[in-house]
């Protein structure tokens, strides 16, 4: 049975992941900072651990799950 009211819930799933700016801009963290980082040169590294903006197809999902961000 779906919920249709009641007390809005964060998801902690996507909490820990991105993080809603003072002007409504969402960032997220690069992929492919985990692991086989020998084969990845250090230019590439060093600009996969800078944030980026989320697309902006997908703002609207990460803020639905974001009720007070």
């Amino acid at each position: 049975m779906a919920r249709t009211s009641g007390k809005a819930k964060t998801r902690k799933a996507v909490a820990k992941r991105f993080k809603v700016t003072g002007t409504g801009k969402v960032l997220r963290r690069k992929q492919g900072k985990r692991h086989l980082l020998q084969n990845k040169n250090r230019k590439r590294k060093r600009n996969l651990g800078r944030v980026a903006l989320v697309s902006d197809a997908d703002i609207k999902n990460v803020k639905e799950n974001l009720p007070f961000a």
